[in-house]
Formats: structure tokens, C-alpha cells, sequence
């Protein structure tokens, strides 16, 4: 792996310095886009609105728009911003890991410690997860300011990029149902939740569309295409709604028993 990040973790007056990685990988398919006429490759090109010709990437700047001219920034503009959040991952306070809102994450990196940080690491590693306490932090990476938690995956120290307050639509907006649900209903629907309540396994998630998207692949490169199956999902009319439940929990009482 590449570091993408380096700097330093500090939680008071501890500095840990520190490789930041990515956590995840991206799994779609790497597909080109084609001129349907003759399947000739589509390119971009960074072209100059006054000139119409070319711009190599070495020649490209960035610039803020102010009145009618533009205000040019170089990479030492963005560095300047804040020299400190540049380099260091500074922890600002503990919370517990159930405080955080699933719906705020936004991507994980694992981070390494550099020569001299593995003790003040793996101190800072083992304490949060005997408290069970994420660490909330700011940081400056790809001129952008990012709010994070600091907690663990397996035996590394993970950081989780987390949406700020703002970046989070409300739902107030939304159209959502005022329908009325009874107690049975309710009732009938907790037990189809405890039926099929596990204890979370990773490994058994696969992601099956890449393979299967490569066997249509495959399929066309030898000319044998398939009619496109359909599928339609019917929503369930709310006066099936408790029989469908019941019909839930024999399904899984049976598949249970087998």
C-alpha cells in the first residue's frame, strides 16, 4: 500500500506521528467510455473557454472566482490556511462509539505509525478499546478540511472520515407516511427481526454483481446474449401487511430447521 497522508496524531500533549492509508478499495469494473458508431475511445480534454487549445495538468491552476477577476491560489495558499491541520490529526475530545449516526461516515483509512510512534500508538489503540471511546479530530488532506473519528479495526488504528453538521440534509423535507401501525403489527415484526438476528460476519457478504456483470461480459464476447431477465418489486398493500409477516417468520422457522 501507498501512503496517501503523513503528519502526526496527537491526543494531548501525545504526538504520534503517523501514515495515513486507504482503507477501502473501489470494486466496480474498470470500463471505458466508447462512440457507440464505431467503439473508438471517448476522451476528455482540459481545454482553455479562450484559446480552445490544450492545457497539460502542469500548467493548471486553481482560482477563486471574486467580482469579475479571478484570485489565483498556489499550493503554498492552501498550505498557509492552516499549517497545523496540515500536518497533524489533533484529537479534540472522546465520545462513546454508540453516540455516532451510521449515516455520517463517509470513508475509512488505517493508519501506521512512523519510526519512534509505535508505544504512544499502540497506548493510545489499546486505551480506546478498553474504554470503547472513538476519538473525534480535524485535519486538512486535499485542501479540504475533514472532521474524523479515530478509533480501531482488528489491531490498527482506523480514521473514519464523518460528514459535518452541514453536509447533512434535513429529513424534515421529506414526504414520510403518517399511517397508523397496531401493536400487533409491531409486535409480529420484532420477532421477524429477532429471527433473523446474527451475530455480523463480514466474510459472508460478497459482492457478486462485478462477477456476474463479467459473465455478461463474457457471454457477449462470444456472442451468446441472453434476454434480459425482468424483475418488478410489488410493494406489499398494507392490507397484507400481517399476513405477510406471518408467511416471513415461517420461511425463516423453516430454512432454521433445515
Amino acid at each position: 500500500m501507498r501512503s496517501i497522508w503523513n503528519g502526526s496524531i496527537s491526543f494531548g500533549l501525545v504526538s504520534i506521528p503517523i501514515k495515513l492509508y486507504s482503507g477501502s478499495e473501489d470494486r466496480k469494473l474498470d470500463l471505458d467510455m466508447l462512440d457507440r458508431h464505431d467503439n473508438a475511445r471517448i476522451r476528455y480534454k482540459r481545454v482553455n473557454e479562450e484559446t480552445g487549445k490544450e492545457v497539460e495538468w502542469k500548467d493548471i491552476v486553481k482560482g477563486f472566482k471574486k467580482d469579475d477577476a479571478y484570485i489565483v491560489l498556489e499550493k503554498e495558499d492552501f498550505e498557509q490556511a492552516n499549517l497545523k491541520k496540515n500536518k497533524t490529526i489533533d484529537i479534540e475530545e472522546f465520545i462513546n462509539e454508540s453516540d455516532v449516526a451510521d449515516v455520517l461516515f463517509k470513508k475509512p483509512y488505517f493508519l501506521e505509525p512512523q519510526k519512534e510512534g509505535g508505544k504512544s500508538y499502540n497506548l493510545l489503540r489499546d486505551a480506546l478499546k478498553k474504554t470503547k471511546k472513538v476519538g473525534v479530530a480535524t485535519f486538512v488532506m486535499r485542501q479540504k478540511e475533514n472532521l474524523c473519528l479515530i478509533g480501531i479495526y482488528k489491531k490498527a488504528l482506523v480514521l473514519h472520515v464523518i460528514r459535518f453538521d452541514d453536509e447533512i440534509r434535513d429529513p424534515g423535507e421529506l414526504k414520510l407516511p403518517t399511517t397508523k401501525i397496531s401493536k400487533k403489527e409491531v409486535d409480529m415484526a420484532i420477532s421477524l427481526i429477532e429471527q433473523y438476528t446474527d451475530k455480523f460476519d463480514l466474510e459472508k457478504y460478497k459482492d457478486v454483481y462485478n462477477e456476474q456483470l463479467m459473465k455478461i461480459i463474457g457471454a457477449k464476447s462470444t456472442g451468446k446474449v441472453k434476454k434480459p431477465e425482468k424483475f418488478e418489486s410489488k410493494p406489499t398493500p398494507a392490507t397484507d401487511l400481517m399476513a405477510q409477516l406471518k408467511a416471513s417468520l415461517e420461511k425463516k422457522k423453516k430454512s432454521k430447521a433445515s
